[in-house]
């Protein structure tokens, strides 16, 4: 899926650490969906988990990761999730909106059968 435009409510160059931080991204798409993502540094994420006192990362808004905050890694990640239709980019705006989007008897129906298939392989 093409990316029509990249844009952001805060200018990148706003942000003091590019390396320790992250940033709201607003995206346009040829199919003429709007997207919002947050995009994350890993030593955000770790700064995330040091204030909250925990060793993992939460399960809060699916963020896109990148080493820094430039335009062309946010960008070339950006592309990254457009493509196949943009599954990952919609599938993460969707699930940050309304978890109940998602229809988890269907994906509990696939695990089932995943799980039937492999005790067929392994005979169990």
């Amino acid at each position: 899926m093409k990316v029509l435009k990249i844009s952001y409510p805060t200018s990148l160059s706003e942000i003091s650490n590019k390396e320790n931080d992250n940033i709201d991204v607003f995206v346009e798409l040829e199919d003429g969906y709007s997207i919002t993502v947050v995009v994350s540094t890993p030593l955000n994420l770790l700064d995330q988990m040091n204030r909250d006192n925990i060793n993992f990362i939460a399960p809060p808004q699916p963020e896109i990761i990148v080493k820094s905050l430039t335009e062309e890694n946010i960008a070339l990640a950006i592309e990254e999730y457009a493509r196949e239709d943009a599954f990952w980019l919609k599938l993460l705006y969707v699930a940050s909106l309304d978890k109940d989007a998602i229809d988890l008897g269907r994906i509990h129906r696939y695990l089932f059968e995943i799980q039937r298939m492999d005790n067929e392989l392994t005979g169990e």
